[in-house]
């Protein structure tokens, strides 16, 4: 594992291999209300995305570029329950949640990633980092709510005591010792009262020297892929192609700054499911199941036309 000893601040990517300008790096924003509901007229493939910036590359174009699909919004943990239940076929779905559904199938290599700082996962410390007893964790999060309480056993030996973090709080609305927050919460926060402040994509990526994936594309059980696979990935590569038009866009809606909004999706987050990407994953769930956060590590299962080895 890597050394995490000081905070010299660590570039980009952390020497993993690049892809071309453009055809990088997105994760959790805010909490945006659901664009439809799950329930209507079936119909012979559904898939569910969330409405977070750091989603809309993956499904830029994606309605017209598989259009006997019908494509549907929620909250991710909407997601998971509606493909659990058969509701959707396809989902993009927080990585932890194949820990509870080993039987799901990732069926894309476009996902949601960094190899480096993420920008909008945060973990701000009232005290050093081996002294935290108590955590608040985002009430979104969950990938991350793992990740923090993963990171602060093997890095310090903690196992503090949790707390909730509504939806709508603010870092400075708990008085945990340290709390965790995710989206714009995280990239707007003033961190200025804060003995530190860790970046999760930064932190991990330094200590496991892999990619952290925060979430994927995978399909139920008995679902034919091919054609899904071949659209959502050409949807990734448009949404590449035309990051900083969704900058544009997104920074305006959002009342965020361009510069920043261009920052998180051109370099803080990463699309490709690859190799890395796949071994990242698999020693997140090993050291997630070792410290109990998860019942067992799942045997990751990719559909191997898609993912290059």
């Amino acid at each position: 594992m890597g050394d995490l000893v000081g905070s010299v601040p660590v570039p980009y990517n952390h020497g993993f291999q690049d892809l071309p300008d453009g055809e990088g790096p997105a994760t959790p924003m805010s909490d945006l209300p659901t664009d439809q509901p799950l329930s209507g007229q079936p119909t012979s493939l559904r898939i569910g995305a969330v409405s977070y910036l750091n989603a809309k590359p993956l499904v830029y174009r994606l309605a017209e570029l598989l259009p006997e699909a019908e494509v549907v919004y929620a909250l991710p943990s909407r997601l998971s329950e509606a493909l659990s239940a058969g509701e959707l076929d396809v989902a993009l779905a927080p990585s932890i949640e194949l820990a509870n559904h080993p039987e799901w199938t990732i069926v894309s290599d476009a996902c949601i990633g960094c190899r480096g700082p993420v920008l909008s996962v945060k973990l701000a410390f009232r005290v050093p980092p081996d002294r935290v007893r108590t955590l608040a964790l985002d009430e979104g999060s969950r990938t991350s709510a793992v990740l923090a309480q993963l990171l602060l056993r093997e890095l310090h030996g903690v196992q503090p005591r949790l707390r909730n973090l509504p939806i709508g709080c603010e870092l400075e609305d708990s008085d945990a010792d340290a709390v965790l927050v995710i989206g714009d919460r995280a990239i707007r926060a003033d961190e200025s009262a804060y003995q530190e402040v860790w970046d999760l994509g930064d932190r991990w990526c330094r200590w496991a020297e892999l990619p952290l994936v925060f979430a994927m594309w995978v399909a139920r059980p008995g679902v034919c892929t091919p054609a899904v696979a071949a659209a959502l990935a050409a949807a990734r590569d448009e949404g590449c192609r035309h990051l900083r038009q969704i900058a544009r866009e997104q920074a305006s809606a959002m009342r965020l700054p361009l510069a920043l909004v261009e920052e998180y999706l051109c370099r803080n987050l990463y699309f490709h499911f690859g190799s890395q990407q796949l071994r990242g994953l698999e020693l997140f769930y090993e050291r997630a199941a070792a410290w109990g956060f998860i019942r067992s590590a799942p045997r990751v299962i990719v559909d191997d036309c898609t993912i290059e080895r």
